[in-house]
């Protein structure tokens, strides 16, 4: 075994809290690469789309989420549906109330629009996060517990805090360059398990950048 098959939505079956949600029904809009996994003990994790708030077809803006990622319960992604015109003296909808209020129903150009919301590879999501509309967090990043993400994560940054705010990299500059050139989420299934414990031990950066990476599969 090579590890555990991607295309099954548990992907072990004794722990029904986390499922990897590619598998899901495929939603318009959405988009999430392979291992990605969303863990939820208090409700079934196939809900995981239950946390998408405010994503109207009609707005067009996509949720992209990269592979290997790990996402915590009590994720939230506010979309772009939520913004209020806010070039008027109120931000109040009146026209979504009706009754004549209509009339004074904003066209697409006139409300806020973030653009879409994307989330790298290999991006750990801790529990009750909020992510913004239109924020970008880049490969390798970490986000606290409780955080509200209002701007854009770099790659392999840690973040946390409400408004979340950047607290440290995880690695040197020459590291993440170095990790963002890798890609090994990119790596096919007999790679990876081969280079595990590299991928997951405290030398292994190192020793992957000292060359010493099983190259047999290339």
């Amino acid at each position: 075994m090579l590890g555990p098959n991607k295309d099954k939505l548990y992907p072990n079956e004794n722990i029904k809290t986390v499922c990897y949600i590619s598998n899901l029904t495929k939603r318009s809009n959405v988009e999430i690469g392979e291992y990605t996994y969303y863990s939820d003990n208090k409700k079934s994790p196939e809900k995981f789309y239950d946390s998408i708030e405010h994503h109207y077809e009609f707005l067009g803006d996509k949720l992209v989420i990269g592979k290997f990622c790990a996402i915590a319960e009590g994720i939230r992604f506010i979309m772009n549906g939520a913004n209020h015109r806010m070039d008027g003296i109120t931000t109040y909808p009146f026209n979504i109330f009706g009754s004549g209020w209509e009339k004074v129903t904003p066209t697409l150009e006139q409300l806020p629009f973030k653009g879409d919301t994307v989330i790298g590879n290999d991006v750990w999501i801790g529990q009750n996060v909020t992510i913004m509309p239109g924020v970008k967090i880049g490969d390798g990043a970490i986000i606290a517990s409780n955080s509200t993400v209002v701007k854009s994560v770099g790659p392999y940054e840690i973040y946390g805090g409400n408004p979340a705010k950047f607290i440290k990299k995880r690695f040197s500059d020459e590291k993440v360059e170095f990790l963002l050139k890798l890609q090994w989420w990119n790596w096919d299934e007999e790679k990876i398990f081969n280079n595990l414990e590299k991928l997951t031990s405290e030398s292994g950066l190192e020793k992957l950048m000292n060359n010493t990476l099983d190259t047999s599969l290339k």
